[in-house]
């Protein structure tokens, strides 16, 4: 039997026995040696929030709020790294004894099809080949804002796609870097990956803060990860005149008092929601998902962005009943959980 961690409701953990599944046409089997979380997408579920908005229909593309959401047992964790151990039928450009990086939730073993899943050189590091997400969410926010040589550009919230946000704005040509956060680690690795200037937005007024570095105008380009109230009104003060507040974050409901008649009304300001899995992609059919995984794929491999100082703490499998809730209740304690199997 193997393992796995889920969310059986709001807010609990458990880690089941399951039996592995026979592979379908196309699959491959991974032993799994490590894994890691993606914060933002499971806290909507670990806390329930996302449930309060219904189920969301494909087809007409709206939450149902006349129905009940129930996305439990909700598997947590997003990618492995590991050893191929079993290839079927219509996968053989994968073969056993492959090191490759796929999406899945945290389990000793996992199955998945080839489509989303990567043979990784030796060179890489599993911390590095795990950020593939979230390296794909901040390229599509800089594609999504269009960031071009010389912007100047603010980035709110330096968790694991800020800081890939940060990395990803250097290798753009961006000017000034200006990341926000108030956990001090996490300004200082930003600092470390090309940050510019690094503020502490809960200490100053950080929309005049973002205006003194850039010689009044504002930012070219804010992006936002934090999902709250006030970093969205932070953001939608710093950004210059005509200038882009793009909205990546996957956020509870804002709280009351978020202000569009100030300066986002009187600055002509665009707003721009990003969200690399939604396709078509606005430059379709030129790029899709797809595409922005194989920019980032080739991005990691050459070494261009990185995942060392962003995946942290790393933790047995059977630590994460203790240390996977700190992700909840104390952020300032972890930046993207990683499991050693």
């Amino acid at each position: 039997m193997e393992r796995k961690l889920v969310c059986p409701g709001v807010g609990r953990l458990e880690i089941q026995e399951f039996e592995p599944p026979v592979l379908k046409p196309g699959q491959i089997r991974i032993q799994a040696e490590f894994g890691a979380a993606k914060h933002g997408t499971e806290m909507a579920f670990f806390k329930g929030y996302a449930n309060e908005r219904g189920p969301y229909d494909s087809a007409r593309g709206i939450h149902l709020r006349d129905k009940p959401a129930n996305p439990y047992p909700f598997a947590l964790g997003n990618m492995v790294v590991g050893i191929v151990s079993e290839v079927g039928a219509g996968a053989e450009a994968f073969a056993i004894g492959d090191r490759v990086m796929a999406y899945s939730g945290f389990a000793t073993s996992a199955v998945t099809d080839t489509k989303l899943c990567w043979r990784l050189p030796g060179h890489v590091s599993w911390q590095s080949a795990v950020c593939i997400d979230p390296a794909d969410f901040a390229l599509s926010a800089l594609r999504d804002g269009h960031v071009r040589i010389g912007d100047a550009v603010a980035v709110f919230s330096l968790g694991a796609i800020g800081l890939q946000v940060v990395q990803m704005l250097k290798l753009a040509g961006a000017h000034p870097i200006i990341a926000l956060d108030p956990i001090e680690q996490r300004r200082r690795i930003a600092r470390e990956y090309g940050a510019t200037l690094v503020i502490d937005p809960t200490t100053c007024d950080a929309g005049v803060e973002i205006r003194k570095a850039t010689g009044g105008r504002g930012a070219d380009v804010v992006i936002e990860y934090s999902g709250t109230r006030q970093a969205m009104q932070d953001a939608l003060r710093g950004a210059a005149y005509g200038g882009t507040v793009v909205a990546g974050a996957f956020p509870p409901a804002y709280s009351a008092g978020l202000d569009f008649g100030a300066e986002a009304h009187v600055n002509l300001l665009n707003i721009v929601f990003s969200r690399a899995c939604s396709d078509p992609n606005r430059d379709h059919p030129r790029w899709d998902n797809d595409r922005i995984y194989a920019a980032c794929f080739d991005l990691i491999c050459a070494g261009k962005i990185d995942g060392s100082k962003i995946v942290w703490p790393v933790v047995g499998f059977d630590e994460l009943l203790t240390a996977y809730p700190e992700i909840a209740h104390h952020p300032e304690s972890t930046m993207k959980l990683g499991v050693r199997y």
